[in-house]
């Protein structure tokens, strides 16, 4: 017994000597790269934080795009994919509280709040609507229920394997890993893992080399906030609500990934996305071979498919 104890405290020792020196290494690092944290959208002041709202391109459509849950940088994640939009359409990327340039904050994070927020940077940035919501995974809860609480601002959703309220019925949300990666996170262990910070976006879209740097400087200090974890806490019961409200009568383009990342299979996933829109007039389904961030990988026939829908609308 007293070896074991003994063993069990050199390694607890070391434990705290590898945290320790995690720590003031992410520390010292992120004091070096804080000159490349700089926003180049706007900043606006929302319940008394700042949010970033990006704007790039010209025409009478604005698509608004909304990002999934946990994903660090929403501007450069999306980029290779509204990069082929801008010559068409004026594209927004606002980034919720806890995500890319937006301030970390400890608030609650129900659907009400969430989409409050949302319009209200907007609003701030003086971007009026009626918008197409191009909404990524767990956004697709909020796409929706801003069609369903607002339906003169919603013209159109397009789905980027977005979630619908199904997906969320029987899904097991892990919070012990979840805040177990935030605090990885926060003591800066994720720097000792090779390639972590490489995301679909990185590894497959049409980021150049800045770029990638920039978004490796966002990813260390937006992985698993605590403002993504309340959002992560309410989402079960804000699919609810939305459920509840039913289906928003608005043209739905829906792109699907292979359920890949998802935590289902091809067909469950496939499944949630084809029940919840079949009886909608304007709807359409676009399957795609590829992993959960379709926009990444898939970002050239999204954008030729955005477009034919959104020219038939018209």
């Amino acid at each position: 017994m007293k070896k074991i104890l003994k063993f069990m405290g050199i390694i607890i020792g070391l434990a705290i000597i590898f945290i320790t020196i995690s720590y003031i290494n992410h520390r010292i690092q992120l004091s070096i790269e804080n000159e490349l944290f700089v926003p180049n959208g706007e900043m606006v002041e929302v319940n008394g934080h700042r949010m970033h709202v990006y704007t790039e391109g010209q025409g009478d459509m604005t698509l608004v795009f909304m990002s999934g849950g946990g994903t660090c940088s929403p501007i450069l994640d999306f980029k290779s994919l509204y990069s082929l939009l801008i010559d068409k359409y004026r594209i927004v990327v606002v980034e919720k509280a806890g995500y890319g340039f937006s301030d970390v904050v400890d608030i609650d994070r129900d659907i009400d709040n969430v989409l409050s927020e949302t319009r209200q940077a907007l609003l701030k940035a003086e971007i009026s609507g009626p918008y197409i919501l191009c909404a990524h995974s767990m956004s697709g809860i909020e796409a929706l229920y801003w069609a369903q609480t607002y339906p003169s601002e919603v013209s159109a959703i397009i789905g980027l394997d977005m979630a619908v309220p199904e997906s969320y019925e029987e899904y097991n949300i892990n919070m012990p890993i979840i805040k177990l990666s935030a605090f990885a996170a926060n003591v800066g262990i994720t720097r000792w893992i090779p390639r972590v910070w490489q995301s679909d976006a990185v590894k497959y879209g049409s980021l150049t080399n800045e770029e990638k740097e920039l978004y490796k400087v966002i990813f260390y200090r937006r992985t698993a906030t605590k403002t993504m974890l309340n959002e992560v806490r309410e989402i079960k019961v804000s699919a609810g609500i939305v459920r509840e409200n039913g289906v928003p009568d608005v043209p739905i383009l829906m792109f699907s990934s292979n359920g890949e990342g998802t935590g289902w299979n091809k067909n469950e996933w496939r499944t949630f996305q084809k029940n919840y829109i079949e009886n909608i007039k304007d709807e359409e389904i676009v399957n795609l071979d590829c992993s959960h961030y379709v926009h990444d990988i898939e970002y050239k026939k999204i954008a030729d498919e955005t477009q034919r829908f959104i020219e038939n609308l018209n």
